[in-house]
């Protein structure tokens, strides 16, 4: 098992360069035959689910796992289940002496679960579009991004061992639940009472398993479900607003271009001109 507060030691001080991440979809039932790593890397889990082997070691990996690898490892891989598989894969290189030293944290095979953290998905992307950017400013802002992932990361799997399996349970019943009622009026009270649970106390727990608080699930779920309907292009703001639980477009478009930074109507328009 990863010692967390290694790790988080290892990543705040070890000298280390990010050198490419990588967004990644893989067809259902896809196999990666036995291959040997060449680098060091994360994958970051973010929809389907992948049965991982290492050195003998079985993995199996769903959204919100953590997977790393180490160079010079023998691994295979296979897209579990029915769907798609879609992770971010972070390479990078460490520096020579520590390389070199078998006991190293880095040079271990290992899984965090910190559970599905919304914030996560969000700086993996803003890392992905400026992993390949120049200058020292930008190079730190690739470093900050990192270290803010592996943050949420380790305080999240350090988190879940304190939760215990039937309030995850509810947690997950919530967040299904969720999913399948965004587009109707949803509060804390009405979350908690499906599950039996005091709303300060779910809340709470609600909060540690996902790192954000129910409603601002509900909130940040609905924003991704508007804007896959935007990618789309077809669609008025005022349906796309009342499909993902808002009466009033124009608090819509304030809830979106909180989370977004730009308008619903911008957002279509730069996302539909590169097409």
């Amino acid at each position: 098992m990863a010692n967390v507060d290694r790790l988080a030691e290892i990543f705040a001080n070890a000298p280390y360069e990010i050198k490419s991440v990588y967004r990644l979809v893989i067809q259902p039932k896809s196999i990666l035959r036995e291959f040997r790593t060449l680098k060091y890397g994360f994958l970051f889990i973010i929809r389907g689910a992948n049965r991982i082997s290492v050195n003998g070691t079985v993995y199996d990996l769903h959204p919100g796992s953590v997977f790393h690898a180490a160079p010079g490892m023998q691994m295979e891989a296979q897209v579990a289940g029915e769907s798609e598989l879609e992770y971010y894969s972070v390479f990078y290189s460490l520096d020579q002496r520590y390389a070199e030293d078998s006991h190293h944290g880095c040079n271990a095979h290992f899984k965090l679960e910190p559970g599905v953290i919304p914030r996560v998905i969000e700086l993996l992307l803003m890392l992905h579009q400026s992993v390949h950017t120049q200058g020292g400013m930008e190079k730190l802002r690739v470093k900050e991004l990192f270290l803010s992932i592996m943050h949420q990361v380790l305080m999240g799997h350090k988190n879940q061992a304190t939760i215990g399996s039937s309030d995850i349970a509810a947690i997950e019943k919530a967040i299904a639940y969720i999913k399948r009622n965004y587009m109707n009026p949803l509060t804390l009270e009405e979350l908690a009472g499906i599950h039996a649970m005091n709303p300060k106390r779910f809340s709470y727990f609600f909060h540690k398993h996902m790192g954000l608080r129910p409603i601002d699930f509900v909130i940040q779920y609905r924003m991704e479900r508007a804007s896959e309907l935007l990618r789309g292009g077809s669609f008025p703001i005022r349906d796309i607003a009342v499909s993902v639980g808002y009466a009033n477009p124009l608090y819509f478009s304030r809830a979106f271009k909180k989370k977004f930074g730009i308008s619903p109507s911008l957002y279509a328009k730069q996302f539909n001109s590169h097409i």
